[in-house]
């Protein structure tokens, strides 16, 4: 491909011909707007022709397409969710999520998931680690994983906003079943959570599936597709090992998802080790080791996690008390149960309830009795 411009002339001293600044910027200042194929620009100066040949700088214009994908992504998340923190969308397990102000930490259990930050920057601890996701890394998560998280940059001129897509472990056995990715470098024994570099081609695919939100009528027959697409370039990037041994039938770390999972879905009945490690087809000590490997924990902890954050749920969104929520969850001892929750949560049930409800309330040593006057 050829360019052609005519220059005047014009000479400096012995009579060397000079050419205008600006024809020798033009090919860059063509090349930060949009993708071009290599080519070469022809100045022509009276009768004479002069070839230079492009040289394209693939980095830059990626570093700015990150970025014009990224205000575009954030744009989209905006527009979708209005005011709202949390909204579910038309496209199945796709939640959108923002925040307007940082938040301090708090427990919660994420499920398997990979989370887009289009603006601002998140928090996650997974036992003595911390991990840090912005706009410029993505998270992973393979499966039902109890956490300490906090927004960590946002604000009401600046939220932060995000995008959660819930994993489909079949999508990824499709993927996997028809083509060889190539072998990653993480350790087999690496924490279910983890972060990523976000790619242009990542979030491209994000940018697409966000659109197809103005279109409903064509959801149930593309997102599908860029859902696999965006998982493709998971397993073809840094962490792709993790997902790929969740997936894997017979992997130990897919036998010790089926044990997490029970525990999830069972997590009122009584813990007994020996059963669960029959539940993933495993020796109890390979449990143990593999257990604590993707969790940060070992099984009763994660157990006792679960049940508390069971139980602060039910109580926020119900008015039950905590003896009732206590035995609901599995406990058998009332006061065992507060003892744990004020360890895990920093104050007693009722206190901790109260302060979530009605943040401004004062606290409940200053609130006097019908009839009473405070002193």
């Amino acid at each position: 491909m050829f360019l052609c411009f005519r220059a005047k002339e014009k000479r400096e001293g012995n009579g060397i011909l000079i050419l205008p600044n600006n024809c020798l910027n033009l090919p860059n200042h063509v090349a930060s707007i949009a993708r071009v194929v290599p080519f070469a620009v022809m100045l022509r100066v009276g009768n004479r022709d002069f070839v230079v040949k492009h040289t394209w700088n693939g980095a830059v214009f990626a570093a700015d397409r990150g970025r014009e994908l990224k205000l575009e992504l954030a744009s989209r998340v905006a527009r979708l969710i209005g005011s709202a923190q949390k909204q579910a969308t038309a496209i199945p397990r796709l939640t959108l999520l923002q925040r307007t102000a940082p938040t301090a930490a708090c427990h919660a259990t994420y499920e398997p998931s990979v989370i887009v930050v289009a603006q601002g920057r998140k928090e996650v601890q997974i036992g003595t680690d911390t991990l840090t996701y912005d706009s410029s890394r993505y998270l992973l998560t393979s499966v039902d994983l109890p956490t300490v998280t906090r927004v960590a940059e946002a604000s009401e001129d600046k939220p932060c906003l995000a995008v959660s897509l819930k994993l489909d472990i079949s999508i990824i056995r499709e993927l996997l079943s028809r083509e060889e990715f190539p072998p990653s470098g993480a350790p087999p024994d690496s924490p279910a959570m983890s972060t990523g570099p976000v790619t242009v081609e990542f979030l491209s695919a994000w940018c697409r599936l966000l659109d197809l939100l103005s279109t409903p009528e064509d959801i149930p027959f593309l997102s599908g597709f860029i859902e696999r697409e965006i998982m493709y370039r998971i397993l073809r990037g840094p962490e792709a090992a993790r997902l790929r041994a969740i997936a894997t039938l017979g992997d130990q770390s897919h036998r010790t998802a089926k044990a997490i999972a029970w525990i999830k879905a069972n997590y009122g009945k009584p813990l007994r080790v020996k059963e669960l490690a029959d539940v993933a087809g495993m020796a109890v000590t390979t449990l143990h080791h593999h257990f604590r490997a993707l969790t940060a924990m070992s099984p009763l902890q994660y157990q006792k996690q679960i049940r508390l954050q069971a139980a602060r749920a039910r109580m926020l969104a119900d008015d039950v008390d905590a003896a009732t929520v206590a035995f609901e969850v599995g406990y058998e001892s009332a006061s065992q149960f507060n003892r744990e929750y004020s360890r895990l949560f920093g104050q007693p049930p009722i206190r901790d309830i109260r302060g979530l409800r009605w943040p401004a309330a004062p606290p409940l040593e200053s609130v006097t009795e019908p009839g009473r006057v405070s002193q």
